[in-house]
């Protein structure tokens, strides 16, 4: 009996892993868009399939809540989690709808939408590229191997080169985090709609003199995590 580890997976990820290294500047670029966008008001829409959906509401939850330090929530919604409106969708329009009728009812010009897909053929997210466009929002996409007709549906997107689904989620995540990071470093630098937003947006002082909303949110994160004397100590992420 054999009883050596297959470490096949292990394997199949570390090669894909080293092609992956070359979409790091897509994915810095991406990263300080969104920061960009979401600091001028703009919102971030993500969606996917099973464990592409899980990978979307990964996203959406660093950004609502935070990566590592403290700073502002952004706005950033998984449109498979609202399972009522998902449910009522799929049963009234068809399951190619559940995606695009929520992007028509939440998306807006400048608004961006991510979707993951290990295939790229989804029909609920390509319909929902296809809506994207029409609403001038702007639609990356992570997939697996390209070409497929996610990339083509898409502005831009980042294909994962693995021939397993699993190792391709996998490399979602890595993606996810990377774009979590460089989002949080623009942040962090004040790149948060400054080219193109007024004072308040950009958290600069208004006419009044008082901080800007994004100005006057990044002081009220920093203050999360202080305790007074006697009092609980907020939690680090990781150790709840």
């Amino acid at each position: 009996m054999n009883t050596a580890t297959d470490t096949t997976h292990c394997d199949d990820l570390a090669k894909a892993l080293e092609a992956f290294r070359d979409h790091a500047p897509l994915i810095e670029r991406w990263g300080t868009e969104l920061a960009r966008r979401l600091g001028s008001g703009a919102r971030l829409l993500v969606a996917g399939n099973g464990g592409s959906a899980a990978q979307a509401q990964h996203l959406t939850a660093e950004l609502v809540g935070r990566y590592r330090d403290d700073r502002p929530p952004f706005s950033a919604f998984a449109l498979h989690a609202d399972t009522s409106s998902t449910t009522a969708i799929a049963n009234d329009y068809g399951v190619q709808e559940v995606f695009a009728r929520q992007t028509a009812a939440h998306g807006r010009r400048g608004d961006v939408l991510l979707l993951l897909s290990t295939s790229g053929a989804s029909a609920n997210l390509l319909s929902a590229a296809e809506r994207a466009h029409r609403l001038g929002m702007t639609v990356w996409a992570l997939t697996g191997r390209s070409p497929n007709p996610l990339q083509l549906g898409a502005d831009e997107a980042l294909c994962v080169d693995a021939p397993v689904a699993a190792t391709v989620q996998e490399l979602h995540l890595v993606a996810v985090h990377m774009l979590c990071e460089t989002f949080d470093r623009a942040v962090e630098n004040g790149e948060t709609g400054r080219a193109d937003a007024g004072p308040d947006d950009a958290g600069a002082p208004a006419a009044d003199g008082r901080p800007g909303v994004v100005g006057r949110l990044v002081g009220r994160a920093r203050t999360v995590g202080r305790t007074t004397p006697g009092g609980p100590v907020a939690p680090r992420k990781g150790q709840a």
